[in-house]
């Protein structure tokens, strides 16, 4: 076992010629929000290892989760009993989703800072995002509510508005595979931000705020899912694509051929259709019975398989449809 290598000479190799490049273009990130992490990051200690605030803001949104999952297990606390959940619940998960994000926004930052950055480090970052993603998407739907054949949100569109948002982050570093370049996607602070947002209102005013009609007719988290998919389909995904094809008239996509470079694609579209297909054929109606857990289970499969190809990205495994054949 100790003469076990670890690692190959190839991905050592990439290792040496990998260099983290990455766009950032969002307005709310540039002018508002970078200055904050700025200020915030000069006053971390330089012997706090980059990788301790990565996993610490992962930590506090697991802790999040859970509190809230301790009084909401079955998204319908908010609807039944608008009083279940105390108010303290709400502005800490605003405290904690702050906290998140502050620490997610500074990791790169004070890596640079300390001269240690890696690809690990990057690795270790981004793959507890694609998990985090998830959990922030989970949380939010103990405020929203469970339908309950007057308002609240039925556990299909939970799983259609958890796919989408999961299906934006792939997009985003699928075009970092062919490109060679993060193009931070403007989602990501938006929600951040629309997040801490909807804890505030929700401990401020009750969650009676989402059951009432907002504007036109729609309650609010109709008018988030609307905005949600129009954002997907009509800004993110298009960005994606033309950030792609513009680096093929440059000549700098990083993969040649048509089928490397939708590669990528074929797993995590292959979970999802596979995970569909549960859904809308499960005898027990699985969905219905145990929302939390099962949404859990398809952020932690997704997880799982975007995990795998950053690790690509990062050149330290061989990506392949075939069997991997070990040197």
């Amino acid at each position: 076992m100790c003469r076990w290598r670890y690692v190959s000479a190839q991905q050592l190799d990439g290792f040496r010629r990998y260099k983290y490049s990455a766009v950032d273009t969002n307005p709310l990130s540039v002018y508002i929000m970078q200055p904050i992490w700025n200020k915030i990051i000069k006053i971390v200690p330089l012997w706090i290892a980059p990788n301790l605030l990565t996993f610490s803001g992962f930590v506090i949104i697991l802790i999040n989760y859970f509190l809230i999952a301790f009084y909401d297990w079955d998204y319908t606390a908010s609807g039944t009993s608008p009083g279940l959940v105390p108010t303290w619940v709400w502005l800490f998960s605003a405290f904690t989703t702050f906290c998140a994000y502050a620490l997610d926004s500074i990791d790169g930052k004070h890596a640079r800072r300390t001269q240690s950055s890696t690809p690990l480090g990057e690795l270790f970052d981004h793959g507890l995002d694609s998990w985090a993603t998830s959990i922030f998407v989970l949380s939010f739907f103990s405020v929203c509510s469970r339908d309950n054949g007057k308002t609240g949100v039925s556990v299909y569109t939970m799983y259609i508005y958890l796919s989408i948002v999961l299906f934006n982050f792939m997009c985003s570093h699928w075009e970092k595979y062919n490109t060679g370049v993060l193009f931070l996607p403007w989602g990501y602070d938006i929600s951040q931000v629309v997040l801490i947002t909807a804890y505030l209102l929700t401990g401020a005013v009750g969650v009676e705020v989402w059951q009432k009609p907002f504007l036109f007719g729609y309650y609010i988290t109709d008018i988030l899912v609307i905005l949600l998919i129009g954002f997907s389909l009509f800004l993110s995904f298009p960005q994606t694509l033309y950030n792609i094809h513009r680096a093929y008239l440059n000549k700098t996509l990083k993969n040649d051929s048509l089928y490397e470079g939708l590669l990528p694609l074929v797993s995590p579209l292959l979970l999802f259709i596979l995970l569909t297909v549960w859904v809308v054929l499960s005898p027990g109606n699985i969905l219905a019975k145990q929302p939390r857990l099962f949404l859990w289970m398809v952020g932690v499969a997704f997880s799982n398989v975007i995990g795998r190809q950053l690790s690509e990205h990062l050149n330290i495994y061989i990506f392949s449809l075939k069997k991997r054949v070990q040197e």
